[in-house]
């Protein structure tokens, strides 16, 4: 399993779900430091224009430092500067177009 640290641009992402047959890269970024990370269990993504949506939705929150996505678990864990309330997340994902299952344990 792979995980792809993303930097996006938010207003080069649309609020859809993906269509399935994008070839939409994500670009790899070296890790931020982050006070805290959180990991989320998230539905429906199955391409890099998944990731780059979720991530620049994510990102969006305040105090939201890096979020990595592993395409093929559904695990997105985001790094922030503070604790992330799973409301702001679960609103984050849902507009992106994909479901937010549940925070993670560990």
């Amino acid at each position: 399993m792979s995980e792809t640290t993303v930097t996006v641009q938010p207003a080069a992402v649309e609020a859809s779900s993906c269509c399935g047959s994008c070839s939409t890269g994500a670009a790899e970024t070296p890790a931020a430091a982050s006070a805290l990370t959180s990991a989320f269990q998230v539905k429906g993504m199955t391409c890099g224009h998944c990731v780059t949506a979720v991530t620049a939705e994510l990102k969006k929150i305040d105090g939201v430092t890096e979020v990595a996505v592993d395409l093929a678990t559904g695990k997105v864990t985001v790094g922030s500067a503070r604790p992330l309330v799973d409301a702001d997340v679960a609103a984050a994902i849902d507009e992106a177009g994909y479901d937010l299952v549940g925070r993670l344990d560990g």
